[in-house]
């Protein structure tokens, strides 16, 4: 019986496990392992189900559509849609203009309008210097305009153009008579030194009704020009001084009450008048006389 049992003894299995086995049970131990299990493997799965799903041309349109049937029920609720524009702080012509440059068809979104946009496209208007756009409640598009305030006219080949303080364009005017509470200013480059010719205009103030306007001459300096064809040649640089002792002179002595045509102002310390032609002739007739009496003595 004895080598029976050796032989038996021979063929028992082994209760160590394989080589593969410890293998897979030394992975299993390892934490990145059962954390891929438990979390990587389902999401690559899920992933890759995802990705094939939405490889279909139906799927993806249905889930477009979807979102977009979404976003309009949203977009279109009572509590954002606009009615009503409201403009304030502008005449009706620049209500007008504002109501032609941004035609709204109403009700509309609010997700709809571009504020900023609008808000640029209407600082393009000549008459507007700034603008703020907002919505009220109620579905009102509210538009509060700081419009230009007109200082000046200024005249120039194609017509009268009304200016604002800083030399920026307002609108065309028709006719002089149209404003005639505001002065007038002329010449090439004008515009671009309204400070300085609304400086000379508050210096001229006592000469009252008698100021026509101002003019560019030469881009480089200004005329004041009066009733009766009188005018002040003034310099490049002082002019307001020059046009202040003009202005004394006028005081002490009434030099612009004469028939002077022209004062000179430009050579500084030495003033040059000018007489009318019709007081040149008078002066020239009395003259002669004066010869002839002289002369017959």
């Amino acid at each position: 019986m004895r080598p029976m049992s050796r032989h038996a003894d021979k063929f028992r299995a082994d209760p160590a496990p394989s080589r593969w086995s410890w293998r897979v049970q030394r992975l299993m131990l390892t934490p990145g392992f059962r954390l891929f299990l438990r979390a990587g493997l389902p999401f690559l799965l899920a992933g890759g189900f995802t990705l094939w799903w939405l490889s279909q041309t139906d799927n993806r349109q249905a889930i477009l559509d979807m979102v977009a049937d979404l976003r309009t029920k949203i977009e279109e609720r009572p509590e954002f849609m606009i009615n009503l524009m409201a403009i304030d702080g502008a005449d009706p012509n620049v209500s007008a203009a504002i109501r032609a440059l941004i035609p709204i068809d109403f009700p509309v979104s609010s997700f709809d309008l571009d504020l900023p946009a609008i808000r640029q496209t209407l600082l393009a208007l000549d008459p507007v210097r700034d603008v703020s756009l907002r919505i009220r409640p109620g579905g009102v598009l509210q538009i509060d305009v700081d419009p230009r305030v007109p200082a000046l006219i200024w005249r120039e080949p194609s017509g009268l153009t009304l200016l604002d303080e800083t030399g920026a364009r307002i609108a065309p005017l028709v006719a002089r008579v149209d404003r005639p509470d505001l002065p007038l200013i002329a010449g090439s480059g004008a515009a671009e030194q309204v400070q300085e010719a609304l400086a000379l205009i508050y210096v001229a103030k006592p000469l009252g009704d008698r100021l026509r306007g101002v003019v560019r001459v030469g881009e480089r300096r200004w005329d004041i020009v009066l009733d009766r064809g009188q005018r002040i040649l003034l310099p490049e640089t002082g002019a307001i001084r020059a046009l202040e002792r003009v202005l004394l002179l006028e005081d002490a002595q009434e030099m612009l009450s004469r028939d002077v045509a022209q004062v000179d102002m430009r050579l500084g310390p030495r003033p040059t008048l000018r007489m009318t032609a019709d007081a040149t002739a008078e002066w020239w007739r009395i003259r002669n006389f004066n010869s002839k009496i002289e002369t017959s003595e």
